[in-house]
């Protein structure tokens, strides 16, 4: 045991010992310490039955906008102010109670998903019984019964299995998102043991590290005591069986746990996503603190003016009402309360509503993607998620695509294509053994007549491709129960592995006349032309790394031991030293340029020596406690050399269905896309011209190892930033291409490798410098990027250095596997493919769409929609906010400054909740301004709200000018109207309640006139809510003024409503101001659609030329 160090007040070790059934080991051994580690518990909720309050309460006034609404609150409260709290605390409420109960909804979702995790059933063996408790209450070192179909319920040790061999198979999906079968080991000493007595008896004790993140990491030993001395077996990651993994192919196991709960790998997994805020959030905050500084501006410049009326003697208190003179020296006292006072009656010019309207508007919005027919998959039978509605409108301003290619581009759905061995290529059913095969008719034929030498080559390659690989066989019984194998009639068998390319390959070697049958007791068997089998000894497997790039197996036939090695073609070709090297390279690059996957394949003959060194080394790393990954590695090292070249595969991984199509679109939409993908650069090049990507005369730029090898990194970054600059002359591609259609495409192609050269910061005082800057600069005159042989961290790396440049971009990250998660959380938008690596990147998306085509209609008509929508939301409330609260700044002349309100305190509460709420928020979830089909049709109507340019200060300015107008109309056309205080016709005179609420009339139907007038989508919900609500303030004043309600102290409100009504110049006034409010807003809309219009208004003129057109021509007829 290593020795405790201490971090913050917990005690922590660097490895851990399980007892395994909480058996001590025998005396003399190692001493007994029992160690205490957590329950099986789950924790995934946020809050408790006792804190939600407190905590709920301390979140959501963490947001400026509540804090100062509660301040606001406080100080009506505490000071006399004009207006009564319940005008603030109401509606502030209101926000605080529905946000409290979304969040405790959710919270209350998690604490029911973890208490069913929680509760689930497990079976344990217990003194040679199995029984039944309950998952929390699993303990490490518990011996765990898990049956077919059913997921681990903690990280687990394999000890036994049903299957003779001790392996069983599991499919990681929730984890890692590969839904494929993966091959798990029990120890060779505990395999035997495959029922709850004999398990029971196992005596053995696990060393292994604390619990860690890392889902592919994974280092222990077991000591199991025999009758003699202990002995000591390796545990790595292909013994480890994760919680949230499944069971398949394996009808029971037996394994123990060692960590559990929160420690589980899963469990240490999660990972709170950082907060993602919109481009239209951050205007809102922006908009707020110019509405807040226009609100302190007006409360100060009131309560100046308010002491300057009030030096003159004359001007001051009434002789009823005189100050003392104490009073009257607490000047500074005074004026702070004043200038609260003054806050107060201004501070609704700050639209606390507009947040709670926006969430609404964003949660129900979300529904219209979920709820799309057409971005519906029936192969699939799934429909697009939504996972965050924060970022609706964030679709609508995309600027960059960074997406994934294996099975976001492509379908990630491997076919065998063809192999070549020494030169001579085999096509299944086509080449076969050097006969033509029908349906060959104009194949390229290449050599396709091997001499008799070249059989036994042939065969090696064959048998290589069906021993070198991690797949395992499903049978299915068939009828009268007789299980038949794939060499018996017709097949009911089927291949399972963690990787598509070597199920391909094992099938593509089953048409050529050598098929895989099974592993059984660490024999592999295979079915050769002749029909006889041929079974191997499987000694090693040398795992598939992402560094390495290949894997072998070691294999024993009739007394002779070989090493079969297959991976990518720069991993094998650098250790071969004999084979036909140049014609399998020449092949290997012709079929790359097409667009295949290609994998070459080599062996190596070990003698009886070789072989016990190649031993004695793979179990020295593997019994490595420490640094055992990097040991291993270089005992691989040590034996993948001095191979012989056999041949090369070629597997083809076709395009998904318009996916060029959805490429295109987006390029005419002025979204660039670039391609992140860890394939070879000729492949992802030829699937880069298949989806559009690149066109035939686009110019390829290289920033490829191969071209820094030749050439410095400097010079390289250099040479091409001279050749794009030239032909855009120093302006970038989306400059030029706004002045000419003409200029040339370019694309860029650069690795892994070079990526890391380029990322790395400059040394001092080299004149290297930071490449960062020039790279962007050749990146932004390029139509098109492809990133090559890219590790998963290198992919977030891109589009975090694209984020952070001058322009800061919007970007979006598009992906179907676990690799992709880490660019889907970087990019601004994160959206998961529902492929066939799992659902790890749905999980961790933003979005979900089950193929990459919905990228189209999620980007250009929802992402449309939603920023059009929620663009005029934002605008309107602040306009409408104005011209409520202007005319009340604008009365305080009028009335001493003493901060008497214009309005009721029942409209000062209800315009924004109940009047002017509803018509906003169903046109910002229904509004159309343009057909959708239109949209799809013609991309480029997306650059028209490119940028933000809805909510840029321009427009934002002009929304508030024209507020001040509308409340400058409606406060002194009443004023000028109201002169001749004589107003009825019985000659009484009306007061100010009357004069407030005739404002008030003419600003409720103005602003909702000005939505109606900027409504292009109408139905019958629009109508009823629009004037619905235009109907529901008339009756609520009537009801309001007409009654006299019990719970009121004083109602200053009585038949004011109706006195008003009853005027016939009140009538006229209402009618005109508001058509003197609206003109000049619809002249504006005029003038500049006239003029200046956008590529949408200009469509849509032609359009309803084309529509007024036929209806005449129907009429006609």
């Amino acid at each position: 045991m290593c020795v405790p160090y201490c971090v913050g007040e917990e005690n922590w070790v660097d490895s851990r010992t399980i007892y395994i059934g909480h058996k001590e080991p025998p005396p003399g051994t190692e001493a007994f310490i029992q160690q205490r580690f957590p329950d099986n518990r789950i924790v995934s909720s946020k809050y408790t039955f006792w804190n939600f309050i407190p905590k709920n309460m301390f979140e959501q006034f963490r947001r400026v906008a509540n804090f100062y609404f509660l301040i606001i609150f406080l100080v009506q409260l505490i000071i006399d102010t004009p207006t009564s709290p319940v005008t603030s605390g109401l509606p502030l409420f209101f926000v605080i109670t529905v946000t409290a109960i979304k969040q405790g909804y959710e919270d209350w979702l998690r604490h029911k998903a973890d208490n069913a995790v929680n509760q689930c059933p497990v079976h344990v063996v217990h003194h040679g019984k199995v029984v039944r408790k309950q998952s929390r209450k699993l303990r490490v070192g518990d011996v765990v019964l898990v049956k077919e179909d059913e997921a681990f319920p903690c990280d687990l040790i394999l000890l036994s299995s049903s299957r003779d061999d001790g392996t069983c198979f599991v499919t990681t999906a929730s984890l890692d998102g590969e839904s494929s079968h993966k091959t798990y080991y029990a120890v060779q000493e505990t395999k035997a043991y495959n029922a709850e007595k004999e398990v029971d008896t196992i005596h053995a004790t696990i060393e292994c590290e604390q619990p860690q993140p890392d889902l592919y990491k994974f280092v222990g030993r077991i000591n199991i005591y025999m009758t003699t001395e202990p002995v000591a077996r390796p545990l790595g990651s292909e013994n480890l069986l994760l919680r949230g993994a499944t069971l398949k192919n394996t009808e029971y196991i037996y394994a123990v746990a060692i960590y559990t709960g929160m420690e589980t790998k899963m469990a240490l997994n999660y990972q709170s996503k950082s907060q993602k805020r919109s481009a239209v959030e951050k205007s809102m905050n922006a908009y707020l603190v110019v509405y807040l500084c226009i609100l302190i501006s007006k409360a100060l410049i009131n309560t100046a003016l308010k002491y300057v009326w009030q030096s003159d003697p004359n001007k001051d208190e009434p002789f009823y009402n005189q100050k003392t003179e104490a009073e009257r020296q607490r000047h500074l006292i005074r004026a702070f309360t004043d200038f609260l006072a003054f806050m107060v009656l201004f501070n609704y010019i700050i639209p606390v509503s507009m947040y709670v309207t926006v969430e609404m508007q964003k949660f129900l919005g979300s529904y219209f993607i979920m709820w799309d027919d057409e971005m519906f998959d029936e192969e699939l039978g799934e429909r697009a998620v939504v996972n965050t509605s924060d970022l609706n409108e964030e679709l609508g301003q995309v600027e960059y695509v960074f997406t994934d290619k294996t099975g976001t581009l492509t379908e990630n759905n491997m076919e065998f294509i063809e192999c070549c061995v020494d030169g001579h290529v085999y096509v299944p059913h086509a080449i076969c053994n050097g006969q033509v095969m029908p349906g060959a008719a104009g194949m390229d034929m290449i050599d396709s007549s091997p001499g008799p030498a070249a059989r036994e080559h042939e065969e090696l390659f064959f048998r290589a491709l069906c021993l070198c690989h991690t797949v395992q066989v499903k049978e299915e019984d068939t009828v009268d129960g007789i299980k038949h194998g794939i060499h018996q009639g017709k097949s009911t068998s089927f291949y399972i592995s963690s990787s598509p390319d070597e199920v391909a390959l094992v099938e593509g070697m089953k048409r050529l006349g050598f098929t895989y049958l099974r592993l059984k007791d660490g024999r592999m068997e295979i079915l050769n032309r002749e029909d006889e089998v041929e079974k191997f000894d499987l000694l090693e497997v040398l795992t598939f790394d992402s560094v390495r790039r290949r894997m072998s197996v070691i294999v024993r036939a009739t007394g002779e031991v070989y090493l079969f090695c297959k991976g990518a073609d720069s991993s094998i070709f650098p250790r071969v030293i004999s084979g036909k090297v140049d014609q399998v390279r020449a092949r290997v690059e012709q079929n790359a340029v097409e667009g295949l996957r290609t994998l070459c394949v080599a062996y190596r003959s070990l003698n009886p020596e070789q072989y016990e060194e190649v031993f004695q080394q793979l179990n020295r790393a593997k019994l490595a406690l420490q640094d055992r990954d990097k040991q291993l590695a270089e005992a691989y090292d040590l034996i993948e050399k001095d191979l012989i070249l056999l041949g090369a595969t070629a597997v083809e991984d076709r395009l998904q269905e318009k996916a060029a199509d959805t490429i295109e679109s987006l390029h005419k939409a002025g979204i660039k896309v670039w391609v992140l993908t860890g394939d070879k650069m000729e492949t992802a090049a030829a699937t880069c011209y298949a989806s559009k990507l690149f066109h035939r005369n686009t110019q390829i730029l290289e920033l490829t190892t191969k071209r820094t090898e030749e050439q410095s990194l400097h010079d390289v970054l250099f040479e091409l930033s001279r050749t794009v600059l030239r032909q855009h002359g120093g302006m970038t591609r989306d400059t030029f291409s706004e002045l000419s259609g003409d200029c040339t495409d370019y694309g860029l192609i650069i690795d892994g490798a070079t990526l890391s050269a380029v990322m790395r910061p400059g040394q001092e005082g080299s004149n290297s410098g930071n490449y960062k800057e020039k790279f962007l600069e050749i990146c932004r005159n390029c139509s098109a990027v492809l990133c090559c042989r890219m590790a998963p961290l290198q992919k977030a790396q891109i589009v975090k250095l694209i984020k952070a440049s001058e322009e800061h971009p919007i970007t979006l990250a598009i992906g179907d596997g676990a690799n992709d998660v880490s660019m889907i959380l970087e990019a601004h938008v994160g959206i998961g493919i529902m492929g066939k690596e799992g659902r790890q990147a749905v999980r961790n998306s933003d979005y979900a769409i089950p193929k990459f085509k919905h990228l189209k209609k999620m980007l250009l008509v929802h992402g449309h929609y939603y920023y059009i929508r929620i663009s005029e939301l934002v605008q309107y409330f602040f306009y409408k906010n104005v011209c409520f609260i202007f005319p009340q700044f604008l009365y305080q002349f009028f009335c001493g400054f003493s901060q008497q309100p214009l309005y009721d305190t029942a409209y000062l509460t209800l315009y924004n909740i109940s009047f002017t709420s509803l018509p906003i928020l169903l046109y910002s979830l229904m509004e159309q301004h343009i057909n959708m089909d239109i949209l799809k049709k013609d991309p480029c109507l997306y650059r028209d709200i490119a940028k933000n340019s809805l909510l840029r200060w321009p427009t934002f300015i002009y929304w508030t000018i024209l507020g001040v107008y509308d409340a400058i109309v409606m406060f002194f056309g009443a004023y000028f109207l109201f002169d001749n205080t004589t107003f009825t016709s019985n000659g009484q005179m009306f007061g100010n309640w009357t004069f407030g609420t005739l404002v008030f009339t003419v600003l409720v139907f103005t602003v909702t006139f000005k939505l109606a007038l900027d409504t292009h989508y109408w139905t019958w919900i629009n109508h009823f809510i629009i004037w619905g609500s235009l109907i529901f303030f008339v009756v609520f004043s009537l009801l309001w003024g007409g009654i006299i309600w019990p719970f009121l102290n004083y109602q200053r409100m009585y038949y004011v409503f109706m006195q008003m009504l009853s005027s016939g110049p009140a009538w006229l006034s209402i009618i005109l101001l508001i058509t003197a409010s609206l003109l000049p807003d619809v002249v504006k809309k005029v003038i500049w659609r006239t003029l200046w219009p956008t590529t949408t208004e200009r469509v849509r003129t032609i359009v309803s030329i084309f529509l007024a057109a036929n209806t005449q021509s129907s009429v006609f007829y």
